[in-house]
């Protein structure tokens, strides 16, 4: 398969805006409800630090869409990070 450079970056950009505006209903979600009973605060520390780390390996190769996908991604993920941190979390009942 050959593929021409724009065509190459136009995949790049469709996989970041997926990736990326996936993230969205759950943000939206989770800060109208304030509910992150079922968001594992281990998990998204990995997951944000991993996005982190493609952010910088994007800026480090000047990739535009890892750049901006991996830029946007981390700020949703840290706005759940933290929603996560400072909302008190109800006691179940046992």
């Amino acid at each position: 398969m050959n593929l021409e450079t724009h065509h190459i970056e136009l995949l790049g950009y469709c996989a970041a805006f997926l990736t990326t505006v996936a993230f969205l209903p759950q943000v939206i979600r989770s800060w109208k409800t304030r509910d992150l009973s079922g968001i594992s605060l281990g998990m998204y520390s990995l997951f944000t630090a991993g996005v982190g780390l493609w952010l910088i390996y994007g800026l480090i190769i000047e990739k535009w869409p890892l750049i901006l996908a991996n830029a946007l991604t981390f700020l949703l993920s840290v706005s759940i990070l933290v929603l996560k941190v400072t909302t008190k979390t109800p006691p179940k009942n046992s």
